[in-house]
């Protein structure tokens, strides 16, 4: 009896061991089996020492202008729209001008009346000057004669600066393009009515770009008009070459910042204005930048105070480094301790990250 009971006791151990075992071998198959997260990865990107990131703008053409009126009325007609190519002088915006035209009539009465006045006075003139000399006419005669024939002469001259007045006003109400280029936008419609000051249709001239950005003051010293620069744009994933064309000397109004601005070397048609690019400047060696280690802010992992980044380690899985961040340059931030050359990390992933996980590269 005894004997029987210690074998029952013997039997329900060990088939409770083998639950447990198999329950230990399916749970580690399922970690070993579980579904790796797809990720993209990026290369540590160790800043030439020989060039400075100076930080991020915007392309925008060389030649652009938005155009307004100095009078109001309602907009007769809008003969362009966006994307059209226009040439220099064609018509871009009509405003109505019925009153403008009713003036420049009655300027042109006047004119012909004062040219008439003009002309018999001159005539007068002439006439009395002769019979002066011919001691026919006094010299008061004389002197009321040039005084009639001058006023006459000033009379015109009013006329015509008259005239010339109301042409340059025809200018605000038939606004036509200032140069070759393309429409790029139009903030009104027919019928609307155009208040002055305010804008009417925007054009540019496209193939000369250059980019407007703003630079540290601890870089401000390493450049000046003629630095060249490389210009990555974002968009395209492409860099153009280019040259500061002007620079700031005060700061006091941009946030502690410099203002300057890259004219681009030759682009393709794949430029367009409003892309955002990635600036940076070669130095001299005497004074040049320093090394700087960027990643993608949209990379970087919050957690409290504390910023970090998904690297990829052995037998490709997730490991959750902790940064110490430097400079924002637009899009990018600068990393001085944490990551080093040679390192690759995690700029985006299809699924939720995690110390240890196993990822795919893309």
């Amino acid at each position: 009896m005894k004997n029987t009971t210690i074998y029952k006791s013997f039997t329900l151990i060990l088939a409770l061991g083998l639950t447990l075992s198999g329950c230990g071998s399916d749970e580690k198959q399922a970690v070993d089996t579980a579904e790796a997260v797809s990720v993209t990865v990026a290369d540590v990107d160790m800043g030439d020492s020989s060039t400075i990131l100076a930080g991020s703008g915007q392309i925008k053409a060389v030649n652009s202008a938005t155009l307004s009126t100095r009078m109001m009325g309602h907009v007769e007609s809008l003969p362009v729209k966006i994307g059209q190519k226009v040439n220099k002088g064609d018509l871009l915006i009509s405003i109505n001008n019925v009153d403008l035209r009713a003036k420049k009539a009655q300027v042109e009465a006047s004119i012909t009346e004062a040219t008439v006045a003009f002309n018999n006075a001159k005539k007068d003139y002439e006439r009395f000057q002769n019979l002066f000399n011919e001691n026919s006419a006094s010299q008061k005669e004389l002197d009321d004669m040039t005084a009639r024939y001058e006023m006459a002469k000033a009379r015109l001259e009013a006329a015509n600066q008259m005239k010339n007045e109301v042409n340059s006003q025809f200018a605000y109400a038939n606004i036509r393009s200032p140069f070759n280029g393309v429409v790029t936008n139009t903030y009104i419609d027919e019928g609307d009515m155009a208040n002055p000051g305010v804008p009417l249709v925007s054009v540019e001239a496209p193939g000369a770009f250059e980019v407007e950005a703003k630079v540290a003051e601890n870089n401000i010293s390493s450049i000046e008009v003629g630095t060249k620069a490389h210009v990555l744009v974002k968009t395209l994933d492409t860099t153009i070459t280019g040259k500061v064309s002007e620079l700031s000397a005060s700061a006091q109004n941009t946030g502690g910042q410099y203002l300057m601005k890259v004219l681009l070397d030759k682009t393709s048609s794949k430029i367009l204005s409003g892309m955002y690019v990635t600036v940076r400047l070669e130095a001299d060696q005497e004074n040049n930048g320093k090394t700087v280690v960027t990643v993608p802010s949209e990379a970087l992992v919050h957690k409290g105070q504390l910023t970090g980044i998904y690297t990829l380690g052995q037998d490709n899985v997730a490991l959750l480094r902790w940064l110490r961040l430097g400079e924002n340059y637009g899009e990018e931030v600068e990393v001085l301790s944490g990551l080093s050359k040679g390192d690759q990390y995690i700029v985006s992933a299809e699924g939720k990250l995690y110390n240890g996980v196993k990822v795919t590269i893309q």
